[in-house]
């Protein structure tokens, strides 16, 4: 079956779904981007990816481009189209298509509003966990605003691509003072020699991750104690257990940082029991 994208108020085939190479996404990276897991043909945390959403298009100057319900409408024909039974959808709005020019394009300029959907192995990603995943330390290079979810991802790419050459799944970035922000695509966390679990607050320096926040509420609900305070690297390295978030992979087990074993190098008990009792905390619409 072909897949199926929305682009500008029309379902098309993904190998006709195209934007104006004059879109300010395409030339300037302005504009903003939501990725909700799908579960089961429904979607997981809806509402807080759409409060975030509109989080990101007021800080960068954005009206929404439809009401928060149409959205909605727009993400769920897109997953049903494709008929995603588990998998993510990513909805992206631009300031839309203008002659090339820094400075904002006149006020009645309709943004760009992209949507596709597409299934995932779970499989895999149950195995993933099952695993853990390596991951790797660089310097954090990114702009001052990442609280902002922004399509601008260069320095994440990079981040990406070097943990991929030295065989890692995400990197870790590490500030100047060497404490760890966030992965590449990730909050990071971990627990300590003593049992707290341990991930940076937010500010502008991290993104409120949706995945994050379901999180918090599990370990609430289980009872775990918790310290939001940026880490160091060599905190991490020492740590009992470490683990990622992310709205494609829920909870991931690290297991190596630089290659260093973490704990006894297997998945942690803590991360796999949050892993375990996520959904029952996350909304599905």
């Amino acid at each position: 079956m072909s897949r199926i994208a929305y682009v500008n108020g029309r379902y098309l085939p993904l190998s006709d779904a195209a934007v104006s190479i004059e879109d300010r996404g395409y030339q300037f990276a302005d504009g903003v981007y939501e990725v909700c897991e799908v579960r089961g043909g429904l979607l997981v945390d809806e509402r807080r990816h759409l409060a975030r959403l509109d989080r990101s298009l007021r800080e960068i100057g954005m009206a929404r481009p439809m009401s928060a319900a149409a959205l909605s409408v727009v993400l769920h024909e897109t997953v049903r189209r494709n008929r995603v039974h588990d998998g993510i959808v990513y909805l992206q709005i631009t300031r839309g298509v203008a002659r090339r020019d820094f400075a904002f394009p006149p006020a009645d300029t309709p943004p760009s509003v992209v949507v596709s959907a597409r299934g995932n192995d779970r499989a895999r990603i149950e195995q993933l966990a099952a695993d853990g995943i390596a991951v790797i330390t660089v310097p954090d290079i990114r702009w001052q605003r990442v609280d902002i979810k922004s399509v601008a991802l260069l320095p994440n790419v990079l981040a990406k691509q070097t943990a991929r050459e030295q065989g890692a799944r995400e990197a870790w970035l590490v500030d100047a003072q060497g404490r760890v922000t966030e992965g590449a695509s990730s909050n990071a966390w971990i627990v300590s020699r003593d049992g707290k679990l341990i991930t940076h607050p937010l500010g502008h320096d991290v993104l409120p991750g949706i995945t994050r926040a379901v999180v918090l509420d599990v370990v609430k609900a289980q009872g775990l104690e918790l310290e939001e305070r940026a880490f160091t690297v060599q905190e991490a390295y020492a740590a009992r257990e470490a683990f990622v978030t992310s709205a494609s992979q829920i909870v991931l087990p690290v297991v190596s940082i630089d290659g260093r074993p973490i704990g006894n190098g297997a998945p942690g008990l803590i991360a796999t029991a949050l892993r375990r009792d996520y959904h029952r905390h996350a909304e599905l619409s």
